[in-house]
C-alpha cells in the first residue's frame, strides 16, 4: 500500500513544501553562483531513472567546466570551486533535486541516480537498483555515502529495493539530516568526489 502510491504522494507534498520553505536559500545561492560561475548557476545532466529511463537531473553548479585535456578526468577534485566546496560541504547542491522529485523523475528516498555510462556495466543484481525511482538520499548514503566501495553501495541499493517501506524511509530521512549536520560519510579532502566506477571486472 505504501509503495508506490503513498510514497509518491508524500514525495509530492514534501518536495513542494521543501521548495517553498527553502526558496530564500535557493534564490541566494543562484545569485551567488551567477557571479561565481559566470552566469551558469545550474548543472543539468541526463541520468537513468526508474527502469533506466533517462531524465535531466538538476543541481547547483559546483565544479568548473571541463577543458579539452580533462575529458577523462571528470572526477578531478581540482575542478571544484571554493564556493562549490562550501555548497557541497552542507549538501546544498542537492536542494534543486526537489524539482526532480516534484516532477516524478525522482523520489526523496531511493538509490542515487548515477551516470549513463554505468548502465552496461551492471550485473543482473545491480540492475535491480533501477526497479524504483532514484532518490536524493538513500540507504547507501546513510551507510557511508562516498566513503564506501562501489560494490557495497550497490548491495545497499538492492537491499533497499527489497525492503522498501514507510518506516525505513523515515529512518533514512532522519539519519540523512543527522549526517548532513555532522558532515559524516563524505570522502573528503576538500570534498574529493567519488572515483569513477569501472564495472565488476
Amino acid at each position: 500500500m505504501y509503495y508506490p502510491y503513498i510514497k509518491r504522494l508524500l514525495d509530492f507534498i514534501l518536495s513542494l513544501t521543501g521548495i517553498l520553505v527553502l526558496s530564500p536559500v535557493i534564490i541566494l545561492i543562484v545569485i551567488i553562483l551567477l557571479f561565481v560561475n559566470k552566469g551558469k548557476p545550474f548543472f543539468l545532466q541526463s541520468r537513468p531513472g526508474k527502469k533506466g529511463e533517462l531524465f535531466k537531473i538538476i543541481k547547483f553548479k559546483t565544479m568548473s567546466d571541463l577543458k579539452s585535456n580533462q575529458e577523462k578526468d571528470v572526477h578531478n577534485v581540482a575542478r571544484i570551486t571554493k564556493t562549490g566546496a562550501f555548497i557541497r560541504k552542507y549538501s546544498l547542491d542537492e536542494i534543486l533535486q526537489l524539482i526532480n522529485v516534484l516532477k516524478g523523475d525522482m523520489s526523496l528516498i531511493g538509490p542515487r541516480p548515477l551516470l549513463i555510462e554505468y548502465l552496461p556495466l551492471y550485473n543482473n543484481i545491480q540492475k535491480r537498483r533501477h526497479d524504483v525511482r532514484p532518490g536524493i538520499t538513500g540507504w547507501a548514503q546513510i551507510k557511508g555515502r562516498n566513503a564506501i566501495s562501489w560494490n557495497q553501495k550497490f548491495e545497499y541499493d538492492v537491499w533497499y529495493v527489497d525492503n522498501i517501506g514507510c518506516m525505513l524511509d523515515i529512518k533514512i530521512l532522519f539519519l540523512t539530516i543527522k549526517k548532513v549536520i555532522k558532515k559524516e560519510g563524505i570522502n573528503t579532502n576538500q570534498n574529493i568526489t567519488m572515483t569513477a566506477w569501472k564495472g565488476n571486472k
